[in-house]
């Protein structure tokens, strides 16, 4: 009997144009692809992947071999990255990462980018984008969630009326967003704030005056903050839950692994629970 050839997983391969510092702690890094196909939702997502040093990898780059053949702890490190935008006719795929120094992974590896570097990936994945026949549009989230939330205020039709709240570390780190909804972006600063990461947009989003319920929510970004909209939006204001984006893109504590692990284990218990 033959053994079954592995599934292929075969990445995309991103050659870097240009960066930019886009803020002190924001580097945007425009790649070409010739491969990349846009799916049209603004929190269009791509799961990036880091060689270990010193491991020849398969050319051009096939996830379903590297499982098959390589010890995993020789597995590129794998990291998801919301798309900022997608030009097809320039065939240009833009990506925004936070740097904070040499921590991580993704971002000091942004900080050094020059054209001409390769940077293998997979996907795009996504779900949401904003629906034209909403009321009104409501964005929330912190940096991780801010490409999700400039392509969305972006794809607003004119006139849309939009409420968005972000959350960045100062007054530096604000971004403009260009389009032609009819958008309020309000900003909150942790620093000098004494409160937790996100206990601003939670206060803002539960003493907002909803013009109606009507709205198309989108609220991304770290766990915690996540979790107490999520039961504030689903059980205090009764929202369907198809008319809301939810995802904590990352905890506080843990890198991406960590975190998918986490979740990871939490739906196998949640399955469990149901008796699936």
């Amino acid at each position: 009997m033959s053994t079954p050839a592995p599934r292929s997983r075969r990445a995309k391969l991103g050659v870097v144009r240009r960066t930019e510092r886009i803020t002190p702690h924001m580097i945007r890094v425009v790649l070409s692809c010739d491969e990349f196909t846009g799916n049209g939702k603004t929190d269009m997502y791509v799961k990036l992947l880091f060689p270990q040093p010193g491991v020849e990898y398969p050319d051009p780059l096939d996830m379903g071999l590297v499982r098959e053949q390589f010890p995993t702890d020789q597995w590129p490190t794998m990291r998801t990255y919301t798309v900022r935008a997608w030009d097809e006719a320039a065939r240009e795929l833009t990506i925004d990462f936070v740097h904070h120094g040499d921590e991580g992974t993704a971002g000091p590896w942004a900080a050094k980018a020059q054209p001409g570097d390769q940077l293998w990936f997979n996907g795009p994945g996504g779900a949401y984008a904003p629906d034209e026949s909403a009321g009104w549009h409501l964005l929330v989230g912190d940096e991780s969630a801010l490409p999700a939330i400039g392509a969305a205020v972006e794809a607003l039709p004119a006139g849309a009326k939009a409420k968005v709240f972000v959350e960045v570390e100062d007054e530096s780190e604000e971004q403009k967003f260009s389009g032609s909804g009819d958008v309020d972006v309000v900003w909150f600063h942790r620093a000098g704030s004494t409160g937790a990461r996100g206990d601003q947009l939670v206060e803002a989003v539960s003493t907002l005056d909803f013009p109606s319920d009507d709205v198309h929510a989108f609220v991304h970004g770290e766990a915690g903050f996540v979790l107490q909209l999520r039961r504030y939006l689903f059980t205090e204001r009764g929202l369907p839950r198809d008319r809301v984006s939810l995802s904590g893109y990352w905890r506080l504590g843990k890198n991406e692994d960590g975190w998918q692990a986490e979740k990871a284990e939490t739906a196998r218990k949640e399955r469990a629970a149901a008796g699936d």
